[in-house]
């Protein structure tokens, strides 16, 4: 075999990435092992194995289960479901493909939006026997928001209703009602029987009624793929290459648009330009290169350039902002709350990101907005979202490569959400961070002290506020300058409109940490007396100011012996039900992983502790 001649062959094809979709057992995976199987894809030595493993795990009998082909994992075997994204590859004279095939359950919505973003176009497949399903809608939703603008809906399993044509219009007839709103390009309808190949290579004699085209037909002949090359030029600078001191490159992947020696570009967020010098690939230097690219490129300018920066014409930059709004695919089984910081990657820039504001969740039967103050795994919610420095995008529906996002877990790395960008949030331009002529350092000099956040968690009834106080005292008489933020003083005032459910807890620390920020930089030792239960917001907190001026002081006390101090009997209201959301009963308290202090209150005195907890910060200069 030439192997030149095939890639160029490949090549000349045309390649479109497509996914199957849609509820649980509707046959994604048997579409997919029918169209290995009409292609001519399935080696010998394969057929026999599919023949042998057909016997011991299929659902078709003595024939052959073509599911079998892509559920390759033991547990999908078993269970008859496809629980991973399983991607093949499988040509026809006309066109070469890539298919997703991606699970129906809603446990695994996540794994079916990964197939999504890399498509160009979905097959949603849809029972003839059940109709449109909850899971169809869902998904169909998702393709709109990942913006696949072309759908085929196979009503699969037809001949299981007699081939019949009531059904198959009654069936899309419903999902077009339901689709009008979502934007497709195109919607085409096939009707088909995975199993037995009706409609898919070939037209199948059953159905005289059906004279639109088959499904192998369409998917060569749609002119889907992405128009990626047609967009502004978009490349995020995923490593600074430099070997050595005569060269400078910078590595990454084309995401959008053509480059091309000499053409001019700028550094999307801060406005520096250049010219591009050099394109170079490990097969040589290139004139131009085009989106879906690998490239170095180096410039004509030293100018300043690190991981994550997005490089654009002069006359095409994208939007460069701190916030923005944006569609969320939540994925992970913890819900979010606004206010909680989670790292996101743009490209190749992270930086931490919060929710500010939940504007509505959508709901995926109805497409109706509703309010919500959280979102759960697998909810779609457009929100507002704030970053710790701006950012360069495009809204998605523009670019895919630099409107979509993800959210990551602080703590546990977890893929918490995906994101599509769809516009910035303009800021008054009129405020700006002001610099003063007396500093944090001028401050603490004045009492010869270093300012720090001294920050007291644990359980209700564990001791925080009696322990801070001593310890605040003994401060005092040496001469430091201190202040106390209490959990209970602090919702008198200024959070006096906060409740206790997960997402006020989260803003009240979030206000408290602004607060003590506030306090250090005046040059003051604040010791802070709060439950703040989720590890989120203390971490957050311990980044709103410099390393070393944060302090966790756990106060670790088992909850039976809360329960038995109640000093202000709120674990019995609590058991009664008088008092919901309260930490330890019904709302969860994460205890520090890595606490600078921790104090055991079992067995010894307020004053005992306090003396120990100052004898600490003598040791690290916090007080004389």
């Amino acid at each position: 075999m030439d192997t030149n001649a095939y890639a160029a062959d490949q090549a000349t094809r045309g390649l479109l990435r497509f996914l199957t979709c849609g509820s649980v057992d509707d046959g994604k995976s048997t579409l997919i092992g029918r169209l290995l199987y009409d292609s001519q894809l399935i080696m010998e030595d394969q057929l026999s194995s599919l023949e042998k493993d057909s016997r011991k795990h299929g659902t078709t009998g003595e024939e052959i289960d073509l599911a079998l082909l892509v559920d390759g994992l033991e547990a999908e075997r078993q269970q008859g479901i496809t629980i991973d994204v399983a991607y093949r590859f499988f040509n026809t004279p006309r066109r070469s493909f890539i298919v997703a095939d991606t699970p129906g359950h809603e446990q695994y919505t996540r794994n079916m939006a990964t197939g999504a973003s890399n498509s160009d176009l979905a097959i949603i497949l849809i029972d003839a026997r059940k109709g449109v399903l909850t899971q169809t809608k869902r998904h169909s939703f998702i393709c709109s928001l990942l913006g696949i603008r072309n759908i085929v809906v196979a009503v699969n399993k037809i001949d299981l209703v007699g081939f019949s044509q009531d059904v198959f219009d009654r069936i899309v007839g419903d999902y077009l009602t339901f689709a009008t709103s979502l934007g497709f390009h195109s919607i085409v309808p096939v009707p088909i029987s995975a199993r037995y190949g009706d409609n898919v290579t070939t037209r199948s004699g059953n159905m005289p009624w059906y004279r639109g085209t088959t499904l192998v037909n369409y998917l060569e002949t749609v002119d889907a793929e992405a128009e990626a090359v047609d967009r502004p030029f978009r490349f995020s600078v995923q490593w600074v290459n430099r070997p050595n001191l005569d060269f400078r490159g910078f590595s990454g992947t084309i995401g959008s648009g053509r480059i091309a020696v000499g053409d001019q570009v700028v550094v999307a967020a801060s406005g520096k330009t250049s010219r591009v010098a050099r394109i170079v690939t490990a097969d040589g230097d290139l004139p131009g290169a085009g989106a879906g690219d690998a490239v170095t490129l180096t410039l004509a300018d030293e100018i300043d350039i690190a991981r994550g920066d997005l490089l654009c014409p002069p006359s095409q930059r994208p939007a460069v902002a701190d916030q923005f709004a944006a569609h969320i695919l939540w994925m992970d089984e913890e819900a979010m709350l606004p206010g909680r910081q989670y790292l996101m990657r743009i490209g190749n820039l992270w930086t931490p990101c919060s929710v500010t504001s939940i504007k509505h969740r959508i709901d995926v039967n109805t497409l109706e907005h509703q309010a919500a103050r959280s979102i759960e795994l697998n909810g779609i919610a457009f929100c507002n979202l704030s970053t710790a420095k701006p950012v360069p995008f495009d809204p998605y529906e523009e670019n895919r490569s630099t409107g979509a996002f993800i959210l990551v877990d602080r703590f546990t790395n977890r893929t918490a959400a995906a994101g599509m960008i769809a516009f910035p949030l303009r800021r008054a331009t009129n405020i700006h961070h002001e610099s003063n002529l007396v500093d944090k350092q001028a401050r603490a000099a004045l009492t010869g002290q270093k300012p720090a956040v001294l920050w007291f968690t644990g359980l209700s009834g564990s001791g925080k506020s009696t322990i801070a106080k001593l310890v605040e005292l003994e401060l005092n008489r040496a001469g430091r300058l201190t202040y106390i933020l209490d959990g209970d003083n602090v919702r008198h005032g200024l959070n006096n409109d906060l409740g206790f459910t997960d997402t006020d807890r989260v803003e009240n620390i979030r206000r408290i940490g602004e607060v003590a920020k506030l306090f250090v930089d005046a040059g003051v030792i604040v010791l802070c007396s709060f439950i703040s239960p989720f590890r989120a917001e203390r971490q957050m907190v311990r980044e709103l100011v410099e390393q070393g001026e944060f302090l966790e002081i756990f106060i670790d006390t088992p909850i039976e012996e809360c329960i038995r101090r109640d000093p202000k009997g709120l674990y019995a209201k609590a058991k009664s039900g008088a008092i919901p959301n309260f930490t330890g009963i019904d709302s969860p308290y994460e205890p520090p992983t890595a606490p600078e202090i921790t104090l055991t209150t079992v067995g010894t005195s307020p004053e005992a502790l306090a003396q120990d907890l100052l004898r600490q910060l003598r040791e690290r200069g916090h007080s004389a």
